[in-house]
């Protein structure tokens, strides 16, 4: 468990601050996730759920009540059989007092909280649409309380309720900005997430499965106590690099070939999240290393612009630029750099945006401009990859020493109130550091 409880209380009072004295919030934790007849998924909590309570078991839901300013948890209670089975749970008294609830009760009985709460208050704030099958539930207590005070209200002596709201509106602007508990963990799962690169870097060979440096990447998360990945790893050697997503690590390694791996851990609920590419038999071709330091480029003047009051935007556009200007510098596209991008000729070998926020998701919640869909500057505490790439599939217009060369380099980047901090810089990234380690 997370030692650091306090952050979580607070956080819940910045909400229930938000949704005002007229708004009732109620937050679901993740469902367990069937994999095959009687067996589960590993559970992982909700991140929103997790973010509010902290609280990690399924079967669990948050009511925040605006007027009272209060917190209710609802959970498992104690079961000595079924913890016998599958393992320990809290039961509520204890989660109270552990994880600093005003109240806890079992989770039957939450629709019966919410009524009660929903009485008299006008917005009820949800995840609408994350957990469809409690949104109809909700919905049901909410109709019920407006039916029960829209027939009173010819009295004058009921509030009825009148919206329902996204929550996400409160807590994505929250999430988007770390706080320091939030940074220290994150520095730690970057950390562990960037061993475990350098190791695949130190033991791939021609000849091994994409699977068995996979392999190397999950001992190496787990010895360093991340239990799993933060998402399926990608492992791709040769042709499989130019596939953005592909996850089926069953190939073999061929020399004079590169190995590009997108692979971060998760610690305590936060993401790593680091690309490198590498050649398999440990020095790079004279092709390799002319795509290679352009993408380098990119990536390095990417993050250098990745400072306070910066507009994503701008630093995406410049990206776009000089990718497609080495690309021309190459003679893999022709005409000039205003033409080309004008066209957008460049889609064809750099198909994806130059990065994402990161967070408890990996492609964390809030977006990058605002609700009057104005850029949202970059402030201290927000996390973003920086993640250039190109990719060159074989084709007849393309010259054959660049055939199949897929490249991404994906570096994590903290904005800070002096500049940023590049929470991956333990792995190497330079030709001649990749070249050095593979030699050891």
């Amino acid at each position: 468990m997370d030692t650091d409880i306090n952050v979580y209380p607070q956080r819940r009072q910045h909400v229930l601050s938000q949704i005002g004295e007229d708004g009732v919030a109620i937050i679901f934790a993740a469902p367990e996730q069937r994999r095959s007849n009687d067996t589960e998924y590993p559970y992982r909590q909700d991140s929103y759920f997790h973010y509010l309570t902290g609280f990690p078991e399924p079967g669990s839901a948050l009511i925040l009540n605006g007027r009272e300013h209060s917190a209710t948890l609802l959970c498992r209670n104690k079961d000595p059989e079924h913890e016998i089975w599958n393992g320990f749970r809290y039961g509520y008294s204890a989660a109270r007092e552990v994880f600093a609830f005003d109240c806890a009760d079992d989770i039957s009985q939450w629709p019966a909280y919410l009524k009660k709460a929903l009485s008299g208050h006008r917005h009820l704030f949800a995840l609408w649409g994350l957990y469809p099958d409690n949104d109809s539930k909700v919905q049901e207590v909410w109709y019920e309380i407006a039916r029960i005070a829209n027939y009173r209200k010819t009295n004058g002596s009921t509030i009825a309720p009148e919206s329902m709201v996204n929550l996400a509106t409160i807590l994505d602007p929250m999430r988007l900005i770390k706080d320091e508990h939030e940074q220290k963990i994150m520095r730690i799962a970057t950390e562990i997430s960037a061993q475990a690169h350098i190791r695949a870097m130190q033991t791939t060979r021609p000849g091994q499965f994409e699977y068995q440096v996979e392999a190397e990447i999950l001992h190496e998360f787990m010895q360093r106590g991340a239990r799993f990945p933060s998402y399926n790893s990608i492992v791709a050697g040769g042709k499989n690099a130019c596939c953005l997503h592909y996850v089926s690590n069953n190939c073999q390694l061929k020399p004079n070939e590169l190995l590009m791996i997108d692979a971060g851990a998760e610690y305590q609920m936060y993401a790593g999240d680091i690309s490198r590419t590498f050649p398999i038999n440990g020095r790079f071709t004279s092709a390799q290393k002319d795509v290679y330091d352009i993408v380098l480029a990119v990536n390095q003047a990417s993050i250098a612009s990745t400072v306070k009051q910066a507009n994503w935007q701008t630093i995406s556009t410049a990206a776009i630029q000089m990718l497609t200007q080495g690309l021309i510098d190459l003679g893999i596209l022709h005409g000039s750099l205003e033409q080309n991008i004008e066209a957008q000729t460049y889609r064809r070998f750099y198909m994806h945006g130059l990065g994402h926020w990161l967070g408890l998701d990996v492609h964390d919640v809030g977006g990058r401009f605002d609700n009057q869909e104005q850029p949202i500057l970059l402030q201290p505490g927000m996390v973003t990859t920086i993640e250039p790439g190109l990719y060159i599939s074989a084709a007849d217009d393309i010259p054959k020493a660049f055939h199949n060369i897929g490249i991404r380099i994906e570096d994590n980047i903290l904005v800070t109130e002096n500049g940023n901090e590049v929470l991956t810089a333990s792995v190497p990234k330079t030709i001649p550091e990749i070249e050095a380690l593979m030699q050891h």
